[in-house]
C-alpha cells in the first residue's frame, strides 16, 4: 500500500515516470529495519516507554544499514528511504534532524504516504482512523511534519481523484 501510495504521490508532483516506478518498487522497504527491532517492543499493544520508542527509532539505522552494500540505483533509493522517511520538514524527525530540502524527495514522500497508511489501518494499540480524519491530519502537517508540495500533491490530486 505505501509503495503504491507513494507511486500516485510521485506522479502527481510530476515526476518522470522512471522515478516513480523507482519510488513505487523501493518504498515497500522502508521499515525493513523493522527485523531488528525486538517483538515486546514492535507488537506492544499499548504506548512505548522512552527507552522502547529510542530502541523503535533505531529500524531507520538498522534498515539503511541493511540496504548499505547494495550498488544498484535501487537499492541506493531503498537505502536513503529507509534512513530519512521519519524525518520531518521542520526538522523534527530522526534519526538526523534533517529538514527541508536537506531530506530526500523519495523520502519525503514515502513519510506522507507510510503515515496515511498507519493511520488508516487497525493497529494492535488504536482502530484505524476514518480516511477523512488521515486527510485532515496531513493537511495539519503541512509545512511541519510533511514536505508543503507533498501534501498539496496528495490532496489536490491523489484524494481529489479519488473522491
Amino acid at each position: 500500500r505505501v509503495g503504491e501510495l507513494s507511486a500516485r504521490i510521485a506522479a502527481a508532483m510530476g515526476l518522470p515516470e522512471e522515478e516513480v516506478e523507482m519510488i513505487r518498487r523501493t518504498a515497500p522497504l522502508h521499515d525493513v529495519g523493522k527485523v531488528g527491532i525486538p517483538d515486546e517492543v514492535l507488537l506492544k499493544p499499548g504506548k512505548l516507554t522512552p527507552e522502547e520508542w529510542e530502541v523503535m527509532k533505531q529500524h531507520t539505522t538498522i534498515g539503511a544499514r541493511l540496504l548499505s552494500a547494495g550498488r544498484s540505483e535501487m537499492v541506493r533509493l531503498a537505502e536513503s528511504i529507509a534512513r530519512s522517511h521519519h524525518e520531518r520538514w521542520d526538522g523534527g524527525g530522526y534519526p538526523h534532524c534533517l529538514s527541508g530540502e536537506n531530506i530526500p524527495l523519495a523520502a519525503r514522500i514515502v513519510a506522507l504516504a507510510d503515515v496515511y497508511d498507519a493511520l488508516s489501518s487497525d493497529r494492535p494499540y488504536r482502530p484505524a482512523w476514518p480516511h477523512d480524519e488521515v486527510v485532515a491530519h496531513i493537511a495539519l502537517g503541512r509545512g511541519t511534519h510533511f514536505d508543503p508540495r507533498v501534501v498539496d500533491a496528495f490532496i489536490n490530486r491523489v484524494v481529489a481523484w479519488d473522491a
